[in-house]
C-alpha cells in the first residue's frame, strides 16, 4: 500500500488520490454499447449466444421456474439454510421498519395537500454470481422489493457451470415467493430487462452491484432506454478510519474482505499514526496467506493506500472527499464522529462492528453507492422500489383563499390561461 502524509498533500492532491481509476472506461464503454445494442436488436438470440462466450454454457431455455427452483432450493446445506433465515429476519425487519405514511397537511384554510405511496409496478434484480455468488445480494433487493409490493419481480443471475442457478439463490427465491429466475448475466442482462426480449420482461428500474461493464451498462440504459436505476454502483471500496484505540488485525481483516471481492476494489486505511499503519500492514501479509481468494485480495490491496492523519478530525476530512461505500471507524471515541459524517454510504462504528456483518446480515442494505457517489446517493432502501405522488384538494373556501395569490402570480409570468382556470372557478362559487 502507498503511504501519503494528510498534511503533505495540496487540497487538489487530496482530491486526485480520491478520484477512482477509470482510465478503461472508454474501451469497457464501447464493448457495452455493442452489447446493448445487439441485445436490443435480437433479443433472446444474443442472450443465448452470450451465454455461451461469456459463461461457456449452451442452454435450451434462459429462465428456470418455481418447481425446479424449489428442487434446487432442497439441497442447500442446513448450516447455510439457518443462515440465510436469520439474515432473512434481520433484513426484513430492518426495511419493514421504513413503511410509514405521511400526514395530511393543511397548508391554508381549505387547501389540504399529501403525499401517497405507490410501489414501482415492475423492477429488475441483477444478481452477480462471476468470481462469487450472492445470495445475500438477492436479499438485500430481493426484500424491500417484495415489501414495496412491486407486481412484478425480474431476477436476472449468470448461469453456474451446470446451466442453472445455485442451491443458495433458489432458496432465497422460495423465501421471497420468486417464480423464475432468468439466466443471464453482465452487460446483457441490464440490457434485456431494459428494452425486453422474448422470454425477458421490459422492467422500469433496474437494481444490483456489478462490474464495470455491469455499471456502465445500467448508466447507459438509464440515457438510452429511459429506464431507472438504483445508483452507478461499481467496484466496492471500504475506508478504515483508526486511532490507538483501534486492532490492527481487526482492521487488516476489514480491508481483506472488500480486497477479496476483486482486483479493482479499493481499500483505504486513515489513521493517527504510523504504528497502526505498520502493525496493520504485518496483519494484512500474514492474514493474506490464510484466504482462498489470495491473489485477488492482494492486487486489490497493491492498488490501495495509506493516509497518516494528525487526529480522527482531520480523517473525517479526508474521509468526506473520498465518500465512502463503506466507512469503518475502528475507535472507542466512535460517538464523537458521527456529527461529522456528511458522506458515506454505509456506517460502521466501533472496533466489534465489521462491514462484513452488514454485508450479510445485521439488517441494513449492502447495495449502496461507490466511486464517490456517496456524495450524492443513498443505499438502496423501501424508498428505492417506490415513488410518492404529491396530492391536493382545494375546498370553495380554500379556493377564495388562495385564488388572488395565484391569478397575481400566473399573471406575473404571463401565463393568461393559468390565471383564468382560477378566476373561471372563483366566478362561479
Amino acid at each position: 500500500m502507498k503511504l501519503y502524509r494528510y498534511n503533505d498533500l495540496t487540497k487538489q492532491e487530496i482530491e486526485s488520490i480520491c478520484l477512482r481509476q477509470l482510465e478503461d472506461d472508454i474501451t469497457i464503454g464501447e464493448r457495452v454499447q455493442s452489447i446493448v445494442n445487439r441485445v436490443k436488436s435480437e433479443g433472446d438470440e444474443a442472450l443465448f449466444d452470450y451465454a455461451l462466450t461469456f459463461d461457456k454454457i449452451q442452454l435450451e431455455q434462459l429462465f428456470i421456474e418455481k418447481a425446479e427452483i424449489r428442487s434446487i432450493a432442497e439441497t442447500i446445506p442446513a448450516e447455510a439454510k439457518s443462515a440465510i433465515d436469520t439474515a432473512y429476519r434481520n433484513i426484513k425487519a430492518f426495511h419493514a421498519s421504513q413503511q410509514y405514511r405521511e400526514d395530511k397537511i393543511e397548508t391554508m384554510p381549505g387547501v389540504t395537500c399529501w403525499r401517497e405511496t405507490r410501489a414501482i409496478e415492475r423492477v429488475g434484480l441483477y444478481i452477480p454470481g462471476g468470481t462469487a455468488v450472492l445470495p445475500s445480494t438477492f436479499l438485500m433487493l430481493g426484500i424491500p422489493a417484495v415489501l414495496a409490493g412491486c407486481k412484478e419481480i425480474v431476477v436476472c443471475s449468470p448461469p453456474q457451470k451446470d446451466g442453472k442457478t445455485n442451491c443458495y439463490l433458489a432458496y432465497v427465491a422460495v423465501l421471497l415467493g420468486i417464480e423464475k429466475i432468468y439466466l443471464v448475466g453482465g452487460a446483457q442482462a441490464v440490457a434485456a430487462m431494459a428494452y425486453g426480449t422474448e422470454s425477458v420482461p421490459k422492467v422500469y428500474k433496474i437494481f444490483g452491484p456489478g462490474n464495470r461493464y455491469v455499471t456502465q451498462a445500467k448508466q447507459l440504459v438509464q440515457s438510452a432506454a429511459g429506464t431507472a436505476i438504483d445508483m452507478p454502483a461499481g467496484p466496492s471500496e471500504v475506508l478504515v478510519l483508526a486511532d490507538e484505540t483501534a486492532n490492527s488485525s481487526y482492521i487488516a481483516s476489514d480491508l481483506l474482505a472488500q480486497a477479496e471481492h476483486g482486483t479493482d476494489s479499493q481499500t483505504i486505511l486513515v489513521a493517527t499514526s504510523s504504528k497502526i499503519i505498520d502493525d496493520t500492514l504485518i496483519e494484512i501479509e500474514a492474514q493474506l496467506n490464510r484466504l482462498s481468494r489470495k491473489d485477488i485480495a492482494e492486487k486489490a490491496i497493491s492498488n490501495s493506500y495509506a493516509v497518516l492523519v494528525d487526529s480522527l478530525e482531520q480523517g473525517m476530512e479526508f474521509s468526506n472527499t473520498y465518500a465512502p461505500e463503506h466507512l469503518i471507524l475502528s475507535s472507542d471515541r466512535f460517538e464523537q464522529l458521527i456529527p461529522l459524517i456528511s458522506n458515506a454510504g454505509s456506517v460502521f462504528l466501533g472496533n466489534l462492528t465489521p462491514e462484513s456483518a452488514g454485508d450479510y446480515a445485521s439488517g441494513t442494505n449492502h447495495t449502496l453507492p461507490t466511486s464517490g457517489f456517496a456524495k450524492a446517493y443513498s443505499g438502496v432502501s423501501m424508498d428505492s422500489f417506490v415513488k410518492k405522488i404529491t396530492f391536493q384538494h382545494i375546498t370553495p373556501r380554500g379556493l377564495r383563499n388562495i385564488g388572488n395569490t395565484v391569478e397575481v402570480l400566473a399573471e406575473a409570468e404571463g401565463l393568461d390561461a393559468h390565471k383564468n382556470a382560477v378566476s373561471i372557478r372563483l366566478k362561479m362559487i
